[in-house]
């Protein structure tokens, strides 16, 4: 039997403001960088879920994580594309051991999505199904403000100004004083949480019942490192416009490691694309063009 595809596409051009405070999170691309994703998975054999905006909530993407798990088998391939706003919340529970005692978020429609809950998902995947995760959003790092990276010099060449606040606007940074409003309200929640997803790593049991690990087999490529920002765009977000162009209609015909080395060759510095491999995928998959079914 030949492999299956499936693939998730969310973009959020805005957030719900009675969840953030009065902030929509208002952005220009994300939706366009969902639909164009979905078209590439499309006609690279996955079929595709899209979840745009307003349908994407914490439920939502849950659900349809759960989903795919639960149809895929090994040898099967998942995509899943995200573009939005990144944010961070403390790690005050210090059960993952985050270097820098804060767990990286994906801001959805109705609230921030932990990178642990989003390993915990992708760790229901069965053994053997090469995942592949692209993030089109802000991981800012320790830094509470624009990074001191950006300089005048970089600020107007990857946003066209040398404007910090303008910059910020110009981003896909979910604004930190507004991160830290936010996390002193919903804190008792995260804290829960967290403590939920330590307990389920100190057990040593995977969701799915898999290998005694909690750490999901799979390649991420993320637009930008954490102590940088994602710049967004009228059509598509900087790092997802130039993935498309590296992509070229699916003439590019590398492994995972040369489509990051060629996407990083056409960035600017100050926002240099990440590829990271999480637990153990197969060095065949590594290896292989990327988006193959």
């Amino acid at each position: 039997m030949a492999p299956a595809g499936l693939s998730l596409h969310i973009g959020l051009d805005t957030v719900d403001p009675a969840r953030y405070d009065g902030w929509d999170g208002r952005l220009l691309a994300c939706e366009s960088d969902a639909r164009d994703m979905a078209a590439l998975a499309r006609a690279a054999g996955y079929s595709d879920t899209v979840l745009l905006t307003a349908d994407g909530t914490a439920e939502h993407v849950t659900a349809a994580l759960r989903d795919a798990a639960g149809r895929l088998r090994d040898g099967d391939a998942f995509l899943l594309t995200y573009s939005g706003h990144g944010g961070q919340v403390p790690d005050e529970t210090g059960g993952d051991e985050e270097t820098d005692a804060l767990d990286e978020t994906l801001v959805l429609y109705d609230r921030e999505y932990l990178d642990d809950e989003l390993q915990r998902e992708l760790a229901r995947f069965p053994e053997g199904a090469r995942l592949f995760v692209l993030l089109d959003c802000c991981h800012s790092g320790t830094a509470i403000e624009v990074p001191d990276v950006l300089t005048p010099e970089a600020l107007r060449d990857q946003f066209g100004t040398a404007d910090r606040a303008e910059a910020a606007a110009a981003s896909r940074l979910m604004p930190p004083a507004l991160q830290g409003a936010l996390y002193r309200r919903d804190r008792a929640f995260y804290q829960g949480l967290q403590r939920e997803l330590d307990a389920e790593a100190a057990a040593g049991g995977r969701p799915g019942g898999r290998d005694g690990r909690l750490e999901a087999d799979a390649v991420l490529l993320s637009a930008c490192q954490d102590n940088q920002l994602a710049a967004d765009g009228r059509r598509n977000g900087l790092f997802t416009g130039t993935l498309l162009k590296v992509w070229d209609g699916g003439a590019f015909r590398g492994g995972h490691r040369a489509f990051h080395r060629a996407i990083l060759g056409h960035m600017p510095p100050n926002q240099s694309p990440n590829l990271y491999v999480s637990g153990r995928p197969s060095a065949a998959f590594l290896a292989q063009r990327p988006f193959t079914v």
